[in-house]
């Protein structure tokens, strides 16, 4: 695949976080759109804060973009990363029919954890500026001491592809699905990761803070937000931590 137009692309040794490197990027100056890459990550975050994993081999990335759409907008980048990195992963597996998507930001292989999405934002100058990062384990997983309790298992790709060479597929891919949203709206993104949702129709929970909700995922509404069929009724969780 081709390199996005205008888009930039840096690759470094090491850094503490991609994400936190890709502000002091912005703030030194670099033009957003980028995509930040380091071989070596050595304070990765995941969700919530939590730490994640840096792996010799591994993926750890960010891109930096602005969003004049608003919040909304924003938030639906978790659902073209995923896509993105789905199509990837799709022509590196000999089974397509493994991969598939947890809400709100996981790529699972095998029912397994192979990557993880992590938004963050910020008003830069009066602009929404977004950090999507992304950890993809291409080549080994956390040891179990460092999974969170009720975690899923993690998996890895084998080291079938090399970090710089997983950035330039995964760039493109993300820039086609972005492009789908920018021209037709959040529809045919929320459709196309139906398609390859995990546990779509089963129970699961929804761990939100003080609580936690059981129920059935019926589906991802119009917003992107989790609807949960649940005993007292449906509810929509635009976020929560899932377990299955």
């Amino acid at each position: 695949m081709t390199w996005p137009n205008s888009v930039g692309r840096i690759i470094l040794e090491q850094v503490d976080s991609t994400n936190a490197e890709a502000v002091r990027a912005l703030t030194l100056g670099t033009r957003a759109p980028f995509w930040l890459m380091a071989h070596h990550q050595t304070a990765g975050r995941g969700r919530g804060g939590r730490p994640w994993s840096a792996r010799a081999g591994n993926f750890f990335g960010t891109l930096m973009m602005e969003v004049p759409q608003g919040p909304q907008a924003a938030g639906q980048r978790s659902f073209v990363a995923a896509l993105a990195l789905r199509d990837v992963v799709a022509g590196l597996v000999p089974d397509t029919m493994a991969l598939s998507l947890k809400w709100p930001n996981d790529v699972l292989l095998m029912n397994r954890k192979l990557a993880g999405i992590l938004l963050e934002s910020e008003t830069v100058k009066g602009r929404l500026m977004l950090r999507v990062g992304i950890g993809v384990n291409l080549a080994a997983v956390p040891e179990q001491a460092e999974l969170e309790s009720g975690a899923l298992t993690p998996v890895h790709l084998g080291g079938v592809i090399g970090p710089e060479a997983f950035l330039d597929l995964l760039a493109a891919a993300f820039a086609k699905w972005d492009d789908t949203l920018l021209r037709e709206g959040f529809a045919p993104i929320r459709a196309a990761w139906l398609n390859h949702a995990a546990r779509l129709g089963e129970p699961i929970r929804a761990r939100l803070p003080g609580q936690e909700l059981h129920g059935t995922f019926e589906t991802v509404d119009e917003g992107g937000a989790l609807v949960l069929n649940t005993a007292k009724g449906r509810m929509s969780l635009p976020a929560a931590d899932v377990f299955f």
